[in-house]
């Protein structure tokens, strides 16, 4: 049996798996890969059952969203480690066997990720995780080579295996035991930054997550929500507020969240100033069912709390990351911390 299993969510997604899922099962010999399907309703199934039987399904009855999808979907897989990986990945050989080695060495550490580089400009790190991810003092998350949006070259110069807040959803590698135990990804942020969420529990109880730059992997990035659209808005600046929510200690949580409602309002501003009304109403929208949800989370937030064993989670900085990038004129992850 192999220790790890690649879980793919897929959803229409049929263009992307004949693009970039050969690449995985050729260069992943370490593991089984199976795609969790969101109730497809384009020939993704068929294809894969005629052109890859090697790679297993598991099928959702419709699309339950990216966090409740691979909840779903964890559920029938049976594997000490899970590696979840966005389906417009492409991987090269021998990309596996550095996370697996340093999750083999260090017990303590609950969960990884490769470095990721951008698919088309491979030379750049990708937004969405880049050299491993922190979240500033108001909630804003950063990476190792990419701050707000400026995305930096790879020049070698995050290739040191270091201690993050949170590892990338686009290709998560975590022990099951560890993913159960802190519950999972929480499928009503639907997606967008669940993955921040499940590893600050994590480190919050006293488990390691890392970055792991040995390892590499290379993604396309925006397959489903493009920058600039108006729903990835919404569920960016609604989930970052629910995050906050979970997650913040009672001494910082009002305070930030004060904060937080003028930033979100000079947020809003930009995007009437640049013309983009619907981005503008989404922060609103987002706000306003933030307070909607708040009740449904309220124990999470005390069982969260109460499980903690460090108070402060030290990849989260306490500093402003907006103060640091657009006052200061901080555009690289090496200048924040000189």
């Amino acid at each position: 049996m192999k220790q790890l299993t690649i879980a793919i969510l897929n959803w229409n997604g049929l263009d992307m798996m004949r693009r970039f899922l050969p690449s995985v099962v050729e260069n992943s010999p370490e593991a089984n890969v199976v795609v969790i399907d969101n109730g497809s309703t384009d020939d993704s199934l068929s294809w894969l059952e005629r052109e890859m039987p090697e790679v297993g399904i598991v099928r959702l009855d419709r699309n339950y969203g990216f966090a409740e999808g691979y909840y779903r979907g964890l559920r029938e897989i049976d594997a000490p480690y899970y590696l979840l990986l966005n389906s417009d990945v492409e991987v090269r050989a021998g990309w596996l066997q550095p996370m697996l080695s340093y999750m083999e060495a260090h017990p303590e550490v609950a969960a990884c990720q490769p470095k990721l580089l951008c698919q088309w400009a491979p030379d750049m790190f990708e937004y969405a995780g880049a050299s491993g991810g922190f979240v500033d003092a108001l909630g804003y998350p950063y990476c190792r080579g990419r701050l707000m949006g400026t995305v930096e070259q790879d020049h070698g110069q995050y290739d040191d295996v270091v201690p993050v807040l949170w590892a990338t959803g686009a290709a998560l590698l975590i022990r099951s035991r560890d993913y159960w135990e802190v519950g999972g990804l929480d499928g009503r942020f639907f997606a967008h930054q669940e993955e921040i969420d499940l590893c600050w529990r994590l480190r919050s109880r006293g488990r390691g997550v890392v970055c792991v730059p040995q390892s590499v992997a290379y993604h396309l990035g925006g397959g489903t929500l493009p920058q600039g659209n108006p729903k990835k808005d919404y569920l960016n600046f609604r989930n970052n507020l629910l995050l906050l929510y979970k997650n913040l200690p009672d001494d910082r949580l009002w305070k930030v969240m004060f904060l937080r409602f003028w930033l979100d309002a000079l947020a809003s501003l930009r995007f009437i100033l640049r013309g983009q009304y619907r981005s503008a109403l989404a922060v609103w929208r987002a706000r306003r069912d933030f307070w909607r949800l708040r009740p449904q989370f309220r124990n999470d937030r005390k069982e969260n709390l109460r499980r903690a064993i460090l108070k402060s989670v030290p990849e989260q900085s306490r500093f402003s990351l907006l103060w640091q990038y657009h006052v200061k004129g901080k555009k690289t992850w090496k200048q924040l911390y000189t």
